[in-house]
């Protein structure tokens, strides 16, 4: 027995066509920036240069950033240097031991600051301790991929500091072809996403929050 077909058939719900359009600009405009930001992240390390800084700030975190700080503090391309985001219990001759450096020869200049958990902490962690110690500017020591994200929250922390960039290449990072070594690429989209919303939340945080 056959049964009568429906009066009113149920209709398959339509995205209008702005909407469609407006989801693939901003999916071509996130791919594109993803593209820009990509290239932004620096291929290589600078010499240092003649002219030291006032202070080194390393982030940790990652791999050669402290054995990197160190080399430049032997070199007297600051006065000091100051290690953002150590760890509770961690000490200078702790860290000069990890790092294989003779404790004699580098403690006297080495601060370490315990209160950064992420990149705008240390940030503020270090606009504090430059303006305690009344220095304009420094060489900041992080990895490639984290200096864009670190740049833009430094300048936002210290609008008057001088930050000279001094990247760290990790050895598993591969910035050539990018796109072709899935950990890499999910390291970059991953450090996007992040800077897109640091760039986001320093747009509408409070100026004294900054």
């Amino acid at each position: 027995m056959s049964h009568p077909a429906p009066i009113f058939a149920p209709r398959r719900r339509r995205w209008p066509r702005w909407a469609i359009a407006g989801a693939v600009a901003v999916l071509v405009a996130w791919a594109a920036g993803l593209v820009l930001f990509a290239g932004t992240i620096p291929r290589d390390t600078p010499a240092a240069t003649a002219v030291p800084t006032d202070a080194i700030v390393v982030l940790t975190g990652g791999s050669g950033r402290l054995t990197e700080g160190l080399a430049l503090l032997a070199a007297a391309q600051a006065r000091k240097l100051f290690v953002s985001g150590v760890y509770r219990g961690v000490d200078v001759a702790e860290l000069l031991r990890v790092s294989r450096q003779a404790p004699e020869d580098l403690a006297c200049c080495i601060v370490l600051g315990y209160a950064a958990g992420n990149t705008r902490g240390n940030a503020r962690e270090t606009a504090r301790w430059m303006a305690d110690e009344a220095y304009g500017s420094l060489r900041l020591v992080t990895a490639n991929y984290h200096m864009p994200r670190s740049l833009l929250e430094f300048h936002r922390a210290m609008p008057g500091v001088a930050v000279v960039p001094h990247p760290v290449h990790p050895e598993h990072v591969k910035l050539d072809g990018w796109w072709h070594w899935p950990g890499t690429a999910r390291l970059v989209v991953s450090e996007y996403v992040k800077y897109l919303g640091a760039l986001v939340a320093t747009q509408f945080a409070p100026a004294a929050a900054r």
